[in-house]
Order: structure tokens, then sequence, then C-alpha cells
């Protein structure tokens, strides 16, 4: 019995001040690992872009431990051991992320980290707004917020080639798009989890199947006017012909687990097709 307290008090401990999102972290490590990809193409600065890992992944944990210390999460520092230990964690982080963001513009260096950094900070700003709004806010919240997430596509690729152009620009629109999906797509299954038969289904996920039409309109917009290279629709077809099927299959029971694996290898496939894509079509500069 003590042995079992004892694990509960650890893993409490641990929620504090480990990220718990896995969706989140796949929003950031994927848009990342593409960004440093596709800039293999015009050059690679080794040295900058794992200095940018480092501060991103970093300032990314420092959010959970400062949210336990001021309430702003489900799961609070109550005790001044936790209050002790998540002060630690965030000294700790925030150390980490000061050196390596300090490192990174030193001299200049990647001034235009300033920018995204900018952006995604505005979009984490108004996340926490929308949340105010309570459960009809969830949803909206968290797209607004994969805008933030996302944006480690263009710093990758920024910091790695030197130049936040429009192939910067254009790999942070796809994954946000890519990810803006996804959100979609969980919050209709956890919502329609009772649904059964194409009318039900429908009925409750009537918007999100509008969105994935608009969703298919807005990339092949992007790829006719070559924002996106041609071909990027392509990394695209997986996760829309998962979110048409859903609406034909037979019922089936909700399993948190399973779908966010689906959706973790509905991720990596859509990087690796993106990276392709880039890679075959952007023009070494």
């Amino acid at each position: 019995m003590a042995a079992h307290i004892s694990t509960l008090h650890t893993s409490r401990l641990r929620t504090l001040v480990v990220p718990r999102e896995h969706g989140a972290w796949g929003m950031l490590l994927v848009p990342l690992a593409t960004g440093a990809v596709v800039a293999l193409r015009t050059g690679m600065n080794g040295a900058a872009l794992s200095l940018f890992i480092v501060t991103a992944m970093s300032l990314f944990w420092l959010r959970t431990p400062v949210e336990s210390l001021l309430g702003a999460s489900a799961i609070k520092a109550h005790t001044e051991e936790e209050r002790a230990l998540v002060m630690r964690a965030i000294a700790g982080i925030g150390a980490l992320a000061a050196v390596s963001a300090t490192a990174l513009l030193w001299n200049g260096h990647s001034r235009g980290l300033l920018i995204i950094g900018g952006i995604a900070g505005l979009a984490f700003a108004l996340q926490a707004g929308v949340k105010q709004l309570g459960r009809k806010g969830r949803m909206p919240a968290q797209v607004i917020g994969a805008v933030g997430l996302t944006s480690t596509a263009a710093g990758a690729y920024y910091v790695a080639t030197g130049r936040l152009d429009r192939v910067a620009l254009a790999v942070w629109v796809a994954n946000w798009l890519f990810a803006g999906d996804q959100v979609h797509f969980v919050q209709l299954r956890i919502r329609s989890s009772r649904a059964a038969g194409f009318q039900e289904k429908l009925k409750s996920g009537l918007p999100f199947f509008a969105g994935q039409a608009a969703l298919l309109g807005v990339v092949l917009i992007a790829c006719h006017v070559r924002f996106f290279p041609g071909l990027v629709w392509l990394a695209f077809v997986p996760v829309l012909l998962r979110g048409t099927y859903w609406f034909g299959r037979d019922w089936q029971s909700l399993d948190v687990h399973k779908l966010g694996f689906s959706e973790l290898a509905h991720s990596l496939a859509f990087g690796a097709l993106l990276c392709v894509v880039f890679l075959a079509s952007t023009p070494v500069q």
C-alpha cells in the first residue's frame, strides 16, 4: 500500500513538470523535422539547427511547470514540496532556454527568429484567451495554438539556411493546415463517439466534412498559385481519406490510445510526403 502511494506521489510530481500533451509534442517535432529536412536542398547550418532544437524543446517544456505554478492547468502545485519542485524545474529549463536562445541570437545572427517567435507568442496568447470560453473554445484554442507549435517548421528551415523566405512560410502553413485538420478530427471522434451510421455521423460531423472540403480547396489553390510546390496536395491525401472514410465505416467504440497512435502515424506520413515533395520541387539557391 505504501509503495502504491509512493508511486502515485511520484507520478503526480512528474505531471507537474513534464508536458502531458502527446499530440502537442507531435505538432512541435514533426514540423521541426520537416523544416530541417527541406533545408537540405539549400544549405545546412548544423550548429544553429542544434541550438534551435534545444531552444524550441526547452521553451515548450517550460510551459508545463509555469502553468502548474500559476494554476493555469488541470494539475496545480499545491504543497510546498510541489511548488519547490516546479520552481527548480522552471529555473533549470529556463536557464537552458535562455542560454541556447542567446547563442542563436548572438552578434545579430538569426534575427528572423524574433519575427517567428513573436507570431508564435501572439498565437499562444490568443489561445489562452479563447480557452476562457470553456468547452466551446476548446477546439478553436487548439487550432490557434497549433500556429505556435508548427512555427518550428519555419524556425528550423530559417536557422539551417539563413533564409526567411517563401519556402519557410510555406512549410509552416502546410504543417499548420495539417495540424488543424488533426485537431478537428480528434475532437469530432470524441464528441461523436456514440454516433452510428452515416446519417448520425454526418449530422454531428458536418462542420468537419465541410472543413475537409475547404482544406482540399485551400491546398489546391496554394499549389495553383505556386505558394506550395505543385504536388503538395499529395501529402494531404491520407488524412483526407481518413476523415472521409470515418463517415462510411461501421460503428466502433472509441479507443483514445489507438486513435493517438493512428494520428501519430498520419503525422509521420504527412511529414515524410511533405519533405519528398519540397525536396523534389524546391530549386537549389
